[in-house]
């Protein structure tokens, strides 16, 4: 407890107004989506989706400020069913005085299907005006129906400058925030701590508020001891797992092995699975090298089984290994082409006889009927006799799956 207040100091310098409201400019700036809603007063349901800190409860709240309507809040950690039929009947007398009913559901990911859909037709007879978050990608964990009924605003993690406005304003503040305790911090300690908290406003200031019950002036070395951790945002179940995985996939291919490293290291720092990463290379190989390098994929399977037998932290050097060279290596999606015009092919032509040629003959019966006519298999020689004939379905004779020209593509002529 600081300055005998009770509350902590993320929720003492949460903001009340839009005015005192730091970030997502692209949502908020005069124009955009939201300070529209609010200059036409009306609000429908939306979605807002966005890591940890970056205000979304706090637009929520701002939100029903603004249109003066019945303000509800669930967690969907905790509560479910039975607090939404309580809210359902609140809304039903509000209605009938001409008053709008917001609920806000926080972390609207954690409803089931079953609770989602009981909530779907007060939101779509417009009883209640949803306002949900959500850190997870609402394409995914909110049902089709709920989410069509939605405006999906996507919020943004507050950048260092954002951090910075929001940490001087409760240094100076002497009401809510630290202004009374003349907290100051070195700059190399205000670094550490935009840095460390990852864009998260709530991390920074319960980082801030135990350091400053400590002591008035605030060194780097007691933020990171606070933190205890490296810097760094990676969920490995969340968005910014597949993020980070994908920066991680797209440097190797775009040939950057420094970004592919970064990448790398960030995840295995975050506690990823090696394996993995490991199994991600070996697919990596086999996708976008291929044939252009028929070493690669025999070189990632064994990183694989190296990374499995050593583990870590060893294993980073493996994997480190295996990032350069993958990054490096000439790329061809000769094998990817293939495959995917063989399966389209089969979604045309999915029961093609088998030419007779080609089918096994264990019998006579069948040898006289033409199975395996023209085709042998020998010490001196396999294969068809007549070098024209197909191996494809009558209806397939001619198709060209694997182009031969896409493993070594041509190079750009150099001028002169």
């Amino acid at each position: 407890m600081i300055n005998g207040h009770s509350q902590n100091l993320a929720s003492r310098m949460r903001p009340v107004s839009l005015e005192e409201f730091v970030g997502q400019g692209h949502l908020l700036e005069n124009g955009r989506v939201l300070s529209t809603i609010i200059k036409r007063g009306k609000l429908s349901s939306i979605i807002l989706w966005g890591p940890p800190g970056s205000g979304k409860t706090t637009l929520a709240c701002i939100l029903a400020n603004s249109f003066q309507a019945d303000f509800h809040q669930l967690s969907a950690v905790s509560m479910g069913k039975k607090e939404l039929i309580a809210i359902v009947a609140m809304a039903q007398e509000a209605k009938k005085s001409e008053k709008t009913t917001i609920l806000f559901i926080d972390e609207i990911h954690r409803w089931n299907k079953a609770q989602q859909d009981a909530l779907l037709p007060y939101v779509e007879s417009s009883l209640i005006t949803l306002i949900g978050a959500t850190t997870e990608n609402p394409s995914f964990e909110v049902i089709g129906p709920l989410l069509s009924r939605c405006r999906v605003l996507q919020l943004k993690k507050l950048e260092d400058q954002e951090l910075k406005k929001i940490l001087n304003r409760v240094l100076q503040d002497t009401e809510r925030g630290l202004g009374k305790l003349k907290v100051s911090l070195e700059e190399d300690a205000q670094k550490a701590l935009l840095l460390l908290s990852g864009g998260d406003s709530r991390v920074m200031l319960n980082a801030l508020e135990l350091l400053a019950d400590h002591a008035a002036h605030i060194t780097k070395d007691m933020v990171q001891e606070v933190f205890q951790r490296k810097a760094g945002l990676y969920d490995k179940k969340g968005d910014e797992h597949y993020n980070i995985a994908s920066a991680f996939i797209k440097s190797m291919r775009g040939s950057d092995p420094d970004a592919a490293l970064y990448y790398l290291m960030r995840m295995l720092e975050g506690g990823e699975d090696p394996l993995f990463l490991a199994r991600r290379m070996v697919i990596f190989a086999s996708e976008d090298i291929g044939l252009r390098d028929r070493a690669a994929l025999t070189q990632a399977s064994s990183a694989f089984q190296a990374v499995h037998a050593v583990g870590m932290p060893e294993a980073k050097l493996i994997l480190g290994h295996m990032a350069i060279l993958l990054s490096v290596l000439p790329k061809s999606r000769a094998v990817v082409n293939a495959v995917e015009r063989a399966q389209e092919a089969l979604q045309e032509h999915l029961n093609e006889p088998v030419p007779l040629h080609v089918r096994n003959a264990p019998t006579k019966l069948m040898k006289d009927m033409g199975y395996a006519k023209g085709y042998e298999w020998s010490d001196g020689y396999v294969g068809p006799k007549n070098k024209n004939q197909s191996f494809l379905p009558k209806a397939l004779e001619g198709s060209i799956f694997f182009k031969k020209e896409e493993v070594a593509p041509p190079q750009p002529k150099q001028n002169p």
